[in-house]
């Protein structure tokens, strides 16, 4: 799908880490963005600063900032909305997530289940919120038509992990709601697709994240070599542009795609 000055990218996880990232490449690549992310100071911050970057004014903006946890409806509806004051919504990007470690059976004893159902609502169940209104919002688009008279009214990206294949002592929870968002991408894009409606997901591995970032260096050593090729963490910039090569890619739909250099997590 060509990206136009009319195209909206709607991006969870907005104010930081791969969120944030690619909502600075579709800027770049000409759409506008709704940054959604908790309510807070860092989402205000991350529109206003795409904003000074390409020089938009607060009459014209390229960013605005929608607080809302994406396990609530009527939160994650207003951030919908709240793209057609800079566009046409096309594009929504889940990259909203926590990584909440804890054995099934650990030193403290049994995983509590709240704590292993936080995981899933908000990894599983808010990705699968935010799917649901964005295509529902998109559904009513006009199809941006390729040269067979066929298109794309939306492309929805959603974020897995390696863990949904490979998950390790202690991402019981994690890995169980990327799992699911795996499972999810085939069935969500057969549903869509009578409303030109595209699905994918992408499964980063090891990624230069903030959450990364406050570990020990000897970790990242350490998971770096574990990378067959390239032995490193991969960069968030590299997650930005195969979002926005899925959404020039009309061929591209109901597939996951793992973003890792050929890793294999081992056990621990």
């Amino acid at each position: 799908m060509q990206i136009t000055p009319d195209t909206v990218a709607l991006v969870t996880g907005g104010a930081q880490g791969l969120g944030n990232t690619t909502a600075r490449r579709l800027v770049k690549a000409g759409a506008k963005v709704v940054l959604v992310d908790l309510p807070g100071d860092a989402g205000e911050q991350a529109a206003q600063a795409i904003n000074e970057e390409h020089g938009a004014s607060a009459d014209a903006p390229m960013a605005l900032f929608a607080g809302a946890d994406v396990r609530d409806e009527e939160q994650v509806a207003a951030a919908v909305a709240r793209a057609a004051e800079l566009g046409t919504l096309r594009i929504a990007v889940n990259c909203a997530g926590v990584a909440t470690p804890g054995k099934i059976l650990g030193r403290k004893g049994v995983l509590p289940l709240e704590k292993y159902k936080t995981v899933i609502d908000i990894n599983l169940v808010g990705t699968f919120n935010v799917l649901r209104l964005a295509a529902e919002a998109m559904a009513a688009n006009e199809p941006v038509e390729d040269e067979r008279g066929q298109g794309d009214r939306g492309v929805i990206v959603n974020t897995a992990s390696v863990a949904a294949y490979d998950g390790q002592i202690g991402q019981a929870a994690y890995a169980s709601s990327k799992g699911a968002i795996a499972s999810l991408t085939l069935p969500a894009a057969r549903d869509l697709a009578a409303s030109q409606i595209r699905v994918m997901t992408i499964a980063p591995g090891v990624m230069e994240t903030p959450m990364m970032a406050g570990m020990p260096g000897d970790v990242k050593e350490t998971l770096e070599a574990l990378v067959p090729h390239p032995a490193r963490l991969g960069k968030p910039e590299e997650y930005a542009a195969l979002v926005e090569h899925i959404v020039a890619n009309p061929l591209l739909n109901g597939e996951v795609i793992r973003l890792d250099g050929a890793l294999r997590m081992p056990p621990k």
